[in-house]
């Protein structure tokens, strides 16, 4: 029989096909045998395996089940679903979504979950002009972001801890119009009784601990997971080796940036600039 070779680094949808069946041949389980058990066709599962046929949640979900893998297949199946975002954050995603407390930190944008559908149309547009991302992919990412920002209403509702350096709040985007309404949004948002908004300024200099875009999201169980990311690749890590140096920046950057009432005045200095 020829087995084709696959390219798990071409893409999500093929990370999950070569991550399926290298778990399959591990367990020396057939495409027939797998099939059988999961209710599909053994000719979905190669489908699935080479990369011609993008997986399913459901289809992901009965893979977990069937190899005991947990929600491995599950959180490998985000990533194919926002794949027009980096990799490794559809795992992160799952896990913000439950999380009992939050820390982000940003540079140069304002995080998603702050945004205002006009500020992040705007960016996901700029990407498709660019040609760096289809159409399809930049309505894919205003829907995820629109499902990210419930977490802001959710009840009861996780503690949020947000950072932006300066350039966030300086860099405009959109318009004067779209920035002015996106900066009133910041100050909205940080009168939420579960939110603290913190700029960390220019005048920080080295004192500035973080240099990438970091997020933190406490669990359940009260563990902390980590992201961060760099222009082309993301990270999601939940090993606490990994993540405590993240952390133990965060709160240092947390003690260097502005208290949260300069901030906002800070934030309604520069919306009076942009005037």
């Amino acid at each position: 029989m020829n087995i084709k070779p696959l390219t798990p680094d071409s893409s999500p949808q093929a990370s999950f096909g070569a991550q399926l069946r290298s778990q399959r041949q591990a367990l020396k389980m057939s495409q027939d045998q797998l099939a059988e058990r999961t209710g599909y066709s053994p000719g979905h599962i190669s489908s699935v395996e080479t990369g011609r046929k993008p997986p399913t949640l459901r289809f992901a979900r009965q893979v977990d089940r069937t190899f005991e893998t947990g929600s491995k297949f599950a959180n490998l199946f985000m990533d194919v679903r926002t794949s027009s975002l980096l990799q490794g954050f559809g795992k992160y995603l799952a896990e913000e979504a439950k999380s009992l407390e939050l820390r982000m930190f940003e540079i140069g944008i304002i995080p998603g979950l702050l945004q205002t559908p006009e500020y992040a149309t705007a960016l996901t547009t700029a990407a498709v002009n660019r040609g760096n991302i289809t159409e399809d992919q930049a309505a894919e990412r205003l829907r995820v972001l629109a499902e990210r920002q419930k977490l802001l209403a959710r009840q009861p509702a996780p503690q949020l801890y947000a950072i932006l350096d300066e350039s966030c709040i300086r860099r405009t985007v959109g318009g004067r119009k779209i920035m002015a309404a996106q900066l009133d949004r910041l100050v909205e948002i940080a009168a939420l009784p579960h939110m603290t908004l913190q700029i960390a300024p220019f005048s920080m200099g080295e004192a500035r601990s973080l240099n990438l875009p970091v997020y933190l999201p406490v669990l359940p169980d009260r563990s902390v997971a980590a992201y961060s990311e760099a222009a082309q690749q993301g990270w999601f890590e939940r090993d606490p080796a990994e993540v405590q140096p993240l952390l133990t920046a965060y709160h240092h950057l947390q003690v260097e940036a502005l208290p949260q009432a300069p901030s906002v005045a800070l934030i309604g200095k520069v919306r009076e600039e942009i005037q």
